[in-house]
This record gives C-alpha cells, sequence and structure tokens, in this order.
C-alpha cells in the first residue's frame, strides 16, 4: 500500500523556512496532499513572476500589495483583497507594483515547490 504524499496538519508560519522562487520572489509552502497545496509567495517591489504555464489549477488571494497579472493574454491591475484564477495550461505573470503577499492554491500539488 502506498503513502499518501501530506504535510502535517498544522503548520506555523515562524516554523516554515522561505525559499527563493527568483530575485524578489520568496515562497513558503504550507499544507497539502497530492490533490492541493497552499502556498505564500512575498514580492519586493519590482519583482516579476516571470510569464510560465504549469498542469495546475491556481487560484490565488492578494493579501497585500499591488500587482499586474496576466493571464492568457489579458492584463489586470490586482490590490489587497483582490483575487484570481488561472486554468490549467494557461500562460500567467505578474509584476509587483507594490511589495507585498499573494496566497497561491494549487490543485493537484505543487511537486516541484517540494
Amino acid at each position: 500500500m502506498s503513502k499518501i504524499l501530506k504535510s502535517n496538519n498544522f503548520q506555523k508560519n515562524d516554523e516554515i523556512k522561505w525559499e527563493c522562487a527568483s530575485p524578489g520572489v520568496e515562497r513558503q509552502v504550507f499544507g497539502y496532499d497530492d490533490r492541493v497545496m497552499l502556498v505564500k509567495v512575498k514580492f519586493e517591489k519590482g519583482a516579476i513572476g516571470s510569464i510560465h504555464e504549469h498542469p495546475h489549477t491556481q487560484v490565488s488571494y492578494v493579501e497585500s500589495g499591488v500587482f499586474e497579472l496576466t493571464i492568457g493574454g489579458e492584463k489586470q491591475l490586482l490590490k489587497t483583497g483582490d483575487g484570481f484564477y488561472v486554468p490549467p495550461n494557461t500562460l500567467h505573470g505578474s509584476v509587483c507594483l507594490e511589495a507585498g503577499v499573494l496566497i497561491d492554491v494549487f490543485s493537484p500539488h505543487r511537486e516541484d515547490f517540494l
């Protein structure tokens, strides 16, 4: 019987290591199993989340800051309290206009983040 991949049941912010995702961008991986993953991503002003795509569904919440988001060729300015949805295999990226934090949920989990 194979073991199910999963995080601890509880995660504490001050116990999760920040990882460098790209220049000016750091992330913390919170809860996950093989079907879903929660990630906190911190951006410095001017940092870029390069245009990319992945097979995962992504839903994100702007916890703080201001971001110019591009999803499937459409650009929108998003600020604290806004959110966005990225369908699987859709080109998307961001430019951080005011330092901030995104809360990302992926389904299934991002193996490349573990």
